[in-house]
């Protein structure tokens, strides 16, 4: 990845030249059957398992998404964000290696005042940058441009690995890794990469990165994680620019909804079946059942193409979580909406909400930082209310025309967005829901979460600008929905250690790159010393728990044998 001033943006070209060339590499794919001897053979082995990964991913097409912060120091805070970018795009590893925008490109430049200079330089990320962040060297990674070095054997997760310090031979030219790999023991596929491309370019930046591969798939590690640092925010007496990004594929294998996946597996029923030509319901529905039906359709075509579109993680056990919390504001209310209301996951950083018919919809982002339920019901409640007060008239897309447009354009074509006077009823009705729930007592994290959100609107615009739905402050910062629950609320103390107003991104959800299922994080709450500690809305270093693909249901199935024996 690199930054650079837009009158210098033709040496990015000869950058990315150097990772287009990995293409013709051929692809190794020959099991391994005998363990290596020496170290030399695991680099080697590690080098044919990286072209094979290479090889395999010729014809994939992950979503690819990266969120950025700037920083500077704070002295009570400690380095906090000062502005944020968000970038979102399909990543093509064929012939080009290639990103496809989802967002459309906004023009110009941001303007940062760098160190204690009076200077304004002005930059530009690229965030095709951060998509090189996923190999080492995508053309010549090998022994004879690169020197490896044993440091030493280390767990990540369950896995043991053997580590190496990876440094390019002298003259080998540009664009080269300088950093450590972490290489699995057992296929011997590299899982981890933590360093920096050298030399650096001129006018131009390389950043630091540590990118994390899953195994979720056999044979594979995909990359899924990539976190970028650069600069140090506490030293103002260097004129450097202070940042923190979070880089994230997922979509890998992006199937259409629907358990028909190929024309072989498709069967036609003999005559002489007993299928019965007629449905059992004897009669047309009403004209009120018919609009619902109308509604339904359309909620059902939306959510299946953003699911196509790899933007909307496929039904599982999170819903059912996020479909609880529903369920209790329905219950305490009495609420009989003849037709369930269910909850989906959209895959995206963004906080936002949407609803469609009968389906609300919460960004990943959104679950990530809620501190707790009564939180979570707040958001829910708002979207049930749209749902029970009618409002949720997006009845053209139950005409399948309307959905049949690329990926890339999904952001142009859908929209879910609710007039003023509809979202200020809407706060009134979820109040009413609140104050009959359970979450009624609770609701002061609610508050505090509102004004966290209010507070850093006006810096993390990239973070709270809704794509397809609502979000919680307008483009100049303030708050626009709830602002009686926030209100209600105390004031943030940062030193307050027992008060925790949001929680940093990636706490909560985690995506199967490959299918892209999603699950909750099972962790233990971290003990917090000070209110540096806090980290609200921000980003934070990956550190995934790595396992070996089927580790987890073999451990599951050992565990179910030995309650049955016993």
């Amino acid at each position: 990845m690199h930054v650079f001033s837009p009158r210098f943006a033709s040496s990015a070209v000869t950058i990315a030249g150097v990772f287009l060339a990995w293409v013709s590499c051929a692809a190794q794919t020959t099991a391994v059957t005998t363990p290596p001897l020496t170290m030399n053979e695991v680099v080697d082995r590690a080098v044919a398992r990286e072209r094979a990964l290479m090889h395999m991913l010729k014809t994939r097409t992950p979503l690819i998404e990266t969120y950025l912060q700037d920083l500077r120091f704070d002295p009570e805070a400690g380095p906090v964000p000062i502005r944020d970018h968000y970038f979102l795009g399909r990543m093509d590893f064929g012939e080009t290696m290639d990103r496809r925008d989802y967002l459309p490109r906004k023009g110009g430049f941001q303007r940062i005042l760098l160190g204690g200079f009076t200077r304004l330089y002005t930059i530009r990320y690229n965030p095709l940058g951060f998509s090189w962040m996923i190999f080492a060297d995508v053309h010549d990674f090998n022994r004879e441009t690169y020197q490896f070095k044993f440091a030493h054997r280390e767990f990540l997760g369950d896995v043991r690995c053997f580590v190496f310090d990876v440094i390019p031979r002298k003259g080998m030219g540009t664009t080269r890794f300088h950093g450590r790999i972490w290489v699995e023991d057992q296929d011997y596929n590299i899982v981890r990469l933590n360093g920096i491309y050298e030399p650096q370019p001129r006018n131009a930046y390389f950043f630091h990165m540590d990118s994390w591969r899953l195994n979720v798939v056999p044979g594979y590690w995909v990359p899924t994680y990539v976190y970028s640092e650069e600069g140090d925010s506490s030293d103002r007496s260097k004129s450097e620019l202070a940042f923190k990004a979070q880089t994230r594929l997922w979509g890998y294998d992006l199937r259409p909804h629907g358990k028909d996946s190929e024309f072989t597996e498709i069967l036609v029923d003999p005559m002489d079946s007993m299928v019965k030509d007629h449905s059992p319901v004897a009669q047309d529905p009403s004209p009120l059942e018919a609009q619902r039906q109308w509604m339904q359709q359309a909620a059902d075509n939306v959510t299946e193409r953003l699911q196509n579109a790899g933007l909307l993680a496929p039904e599982g056990e999170l819903d059912k979580v996020l479909e609880t919390v529903i369920n209790n504001l329905m219950v305490t209310n009495s609420l009989d909406l003849q037709q369930p209301v269910h909850v989906r996951v959209m895959l995206t950083s963004p906080l936002e909400t949407f609803s469609v018919g009968h389906t609300i919809v919460l960004s990943r982002g959104l679950v990530d930082v809620l501190p707790d339920e009564a939180s979570l019901a707040a958001v829910l409640a708002h979207e049930l209310a749209h749902i029970v007060l009618g409002h949720n008239q997006g009845s053209k897309f139950a005409f399948s025309d309307r959905l049949l447009f690329s990926d890339e354009s999904t952001y142009q074509n859908l929209g879910f967005r609710h007039t003023p006077d509809e979202e200020a009823d809407a706060d009134k009705k979820a109040i009413d829901l609140l104050k009959n729930s359970p979450y009624e007592r609770n609701l002061v994290t609610a508050g505090l979460f509102l004004r966290q959100v209010a507070e850093l609107g006006p810096v993390l615009a990239a973070l709270c600008t809704p794509h397809l739905g609502d979000g919680f402050v307008d483009r100049k910062g303030r708050l626009t929905r709830m602002v009686a629950i926030m209100n209600s609320a105390p004031a943030l103390d940062q030193n307050r250690l027992d008060q925790i107003a949001a929680l940093p991104l990636g706490g909560r959800v985690k995506i199967n790159a490959w299918d892209d299922h999603a699950e909750l994080i099972k962790t233990k709450p971290a003990v917090i010393t000070s209110g540096r500690g806090k980290l609200p809305l921000e980003l934070t270093p990956f550190s995934p728990h790595l396992t070996r693909y089927g580790a987890t249901a073999d451990a599951t199935t050992a565990s179910a044998a030995k309650t049955s024996n016993e």
